[in-house]
């Protein structure tokens, strides 16, 4: 029977998602263990809550207990009634990657976690019971760089020569209405330049999607920012690797992934000072990071990329080093399999 269970209850593929697929695909080979809820590409087929339930009642004779890895709230719900209720031998561990004040419930049910792991030293401080500071790796065997470039993007038919790209959900707090203030200003100085805005927005956010719609075609540029919606996670590496910058200009964010698989892909990014950002830049060798709501200064930064070849060939080069050797999901998977087995060895 598994001695670790991971749960995926969202039916979209959300950054959470895509974090949690990197680990699982790395631990594949190290742990016993099943997927509960809903599938993620690359990883194990899913079981059901009510199988996991079942299978957690009897374990290895190495393991005192089955982890349950939780990410959401809905999860620590389901763990929590699995443990307290049903009374089963689980241990929960718990993901927080929020760098803000939870609210009441989720405060609550994060309280109640056995053990729980800070994505950075900052969503640290707003969590009971860190076992460890873990940041979010990326898979740099699915991210990885482009033959050439200039081919791959051609493959994808959005015209142009080159592309620049934003990776989220269509709404204020991911800035996207900035992204494409930015790429008002850009976009005629480069006139092989394609903007891409790889996401959907909410029902609740069409209004503002409508509004940014109506920005870019009173700038007349309605064939060069595109809207592809939200692309497949299977579909994403090849796009990040066809780019030649990545821009995320978000008002807040818990950790980001997206300038991270374009590092992996050996793409250079720009982004506003919030998540894992900063950390993500090595001192500005592979990025640059500008205050948060700053579009003149993040425009400033992608024309100094873009206009210098030597120092994007330099910052290219650098980028896949530094998402291998600082942050590739090994190096995550090896960090919270450290935190089971401190838990395992505790009894």
């Amino acid at each position: 029977m598994p001695d670790l269970f991971v749960t995926n209850f969202n039916r979209n593929f959300t950054g959470v998602s895509a974090t949690a697929a990197n680990v699982v695909r790395q631990q594949m080979g190290q742990h016993d263990m099943a997927l509960v809820g809903r599938g993620l590409p690359g990883c194990l087929e899913p079981i059901t809550v009510a199988m996991a339930r079942t299978q957690s009642r009897v374990h290895s004779s190495d393991r005192p207990f089955a982890i349950w890895h939780v990410r959401r709230n809905t999860e620590m719900r389901a763990a929590l009634w699995a443990r307290d209720v049903l009374r089963l031998p689980i241990k929960i561990v718990f993901t927080s990657a929020a760098q803000r004040r939870h609210s009441a419930f989720p405060r609550w049910l994060i309280s109640r976690m056995d053990a729980v792991i800070a994505t950075t030293e900052a969503a640290a401080t707003y969590v009971p019971h860190v076992r460890a500071v873990v940041p979010h790796g990326v898979d740099t065997d699915l991210f990885k760089p482009a033959d050439n470039r200039e081919t791959a993007w051609a493959a994808l038919g959005y015209g142009g020569t080159f592309g620049i790209a934003t990776v989220g959900r269509i709404r204020p707090e991911k800035g996207t209405d900035q992204f494409v203030e930015a790429m008002v200003r850009l976009l005629p100085s480069h006139p092989g330049a394609i903007a891409l805005v790889l996401g959907k927005a909410a029902r609740e956010h069409q209004g503002f999607l409508k509004g940014l719609r109506a920005t870019i075609a009173a700038a007349g540029l309605t064939e060069r920012i595109l809207f592809p919606g939200e692309i497949p996670a299977t579909n994403l590496p090849r796009i990040m690797r066809s780019l030649s910058l990545v821009m995320q200009l978000p008002r807040y964010e818990g950790y980001g992934m997206a300038p991270l698989e374009g590092l992996a892909s050996g793409v250079p990014f720009v982004g506003t000072d919030a998540g894992y950002y900063t950390s993500f830049s090595a001192q500005g060798t592979v990025g640059q990071v500008v205050p948060l709501g700053a579009v003149a200064p993040a425009v400033e930064a992608a024309e100094a990329i873009l206009q210098s070849p030597e120092r994007y060939a330099e910052m290219a080069a650098r980028a896949r080093d530094v998402a291998i050797h600082s942050f590739s999901a090994r190096t995550e998977a090896d960090g919270i399999n450290a935190v089971y087995e401190a838990l395992w060895s505790a009894g």
